[in-house]
């Protein structure tokens, strides 16, 4: 991807070292260093770091809001992105759902966190469209890939942390380490304050939590029809309010509005004052029927489905779930045990297999499981989800985990329509 630069001795610059030229600059990042002697030989114009050329992309005249955590960067980036526009704010937002601007999808589905350049990009349209704010979600792929060099973060976030991405990092503790490392500079921060595992370098940090004594502190809370609650920062407390449910997504709507809070400049009462206009994120705890009760979830880890299961334990559950293919194996037990410990009953399927077998996934899944009286198992997962609300009662929620709002299934590498909510609804129609 060649991007124009005006007001430079160069006209364009690239990550990719064939687009390089005499009027092409070539931008050396960690993934392209081993292309450098390409770009040489095309006759690239020069040589830049990342760093160098962000100024050019406008990031200094706008806030960046980063975003890490296993769970619940999307939500929270959502709710940031929400509550600044109905203040009155022109915000952009990257992340797995997209590129937004003003309320508008500019780009699909990507990568959680895009290339070095792709992000400037995005920074560059956000500033042209004069956006205050530039609200990111940040993977630990991007962070030990350095795919966010150059970028002056106005305001750094920790949701929480807890088991994911081991097929890439080595161990939990080094997915512990890169994701803490983020928060080891001195910018500004926000830290959950009741995740333990949090490590951070305490200038500038702030933070929010529930259990623990925080910045932005809940103090009292009711999740009957959503979620109500009150939070206090220091002598002022203020309550607020919204349709999400789940003890999880408490956590993410307290960390958004402190986010907001630190940034804007806007009271603790206005802030509160929109939150009930934040209605979640699409495959995120969507209620995709209400009578039958079906509700489908992004969830795909052991801590995701924990939480999900967690929120609704006063209910008759039967769970849907499987396995990502090509991906950490070690959570498949723990994800079986989580279900079957929460679940009147489980149906174990299949998830974007990749290039593994399906069965053999359902397998590890299954060794987590002693008890296996009330699991039903079927690699379809069309089939999976007939069967589950064939026994559904009008008692029972139906929960399908792992897809959310994916719109595909992935076996090996091609990519074959499948909506778990489009499938929902074919069903229960007929």
């Amino acid at each position: 991807m060649k991007i124009k630069l005006p007001d430079t001795p160069y006209a364009y610059v690239s990550e990719n070292s064939s687009e390089c030229d005499s009027t092409t600059a070539f931008v050396l990042t960690a993934q392209n260093a081993r292309y450098l002697d390409d770009a040489k030989a095309r006759g690239a114009h020069s040589i830049l770091t990342a760093a160098e050329i962000a100024p050019l992309f406008g990031v200094n005249h706008i806030k960046i809001i980063g975003i890490t955590g296993t769970n619940g960067k999307t939500t929270t980036a959502a709710a940031i992105y929400s509550l600044l526009l109905d203040l009155g704010h022109k915000v952009a937002m990257q992340g797995t759902r997209g590129f937004f601007i003003n309320d508008e999808l500019i780009e699909g589905k990507g990568l959680t966190t895009p290339s070095v350049l792709n992000t400037y990009k995005h920074i560059y349209q956000a500033a042209s469209l004069d956006c205050e704010y530039f609200v990111m979600e940040v993977s630990s792929h991007a962070i030990v890939q350095k795919r966010i060099e150059g970028l002056p973060f106005a305001l750094k976030i920790l949701t929480n942390i807890t088991q994911d991405h081991l097929d890439y990092h080595e161990s939990i503790e080094e997915y512990i380490a890169v994701k803490n490392s983020f928060f080891a500079d001195e910018s500004l921060k926000l830290i959950n304050k009741d995740e333990v595992k949090a490590q951070f370098n305490y200038k500038n940090a702030n933070s929010y939590g529930i259990e623990n004594p925080a910045t932005y502190r809940i103090i009292a809370y009711s999740m009957n029809e959503g979620i109500s609650a009150v939070m206090q920062n220091f002598q002022t407390i203020e309550s607020f309010s919204t349709e999400l449910y789940g003890f999880f997504n408490l956590y993410n709507m307290t960390a958004a509005i402190a986010a907001v809070h630190l940034l804007s400049g806007h009271s603790l009462e206005e802030i509160a004052g929109v939150t009930e206009n934040f209605f979640g994120v699409s495959g995120r705890m969507e209620r995709v029927s209400e009578d039958p009760l079906v509700i489908v979830d992004f969830a795909h880890t052991p801590d995701g489905m924990q939480q999900i299961l967690g929120s609704l334990k006063e209910k008759e559950l039967l769970v849907v779930f499987g396995a990502g293919g090509d991906r950490d194996r070690s959570k498949r037990p723990i994800m079986g045990r989580v279900a079957v410990s929460h679940a009147k009953k489980v149906y174990v399927t299949s998830d974007n297999p990749r290039n593994e077998d399906p069965d053999e996934i359902i397998k590890e899944i299954l060794e987590g499981i002693e008890d296996k009286s009330k699991v039903y198992v079927n690699a379809n997962r069309k089939e999976a989800i007939k069967q589950a609300l064939l026994d559904q009662t009008s008692e029972e929620v139906l929960l399908i985990l792992g897809k959310g709002d994916e719109t595909f299934q992935i076996i090996y590498d091609q990519k074959f329509p499948f909506d778990d909510r489009e499938v929902v609804r074919e069903l229960l129609a007929k």
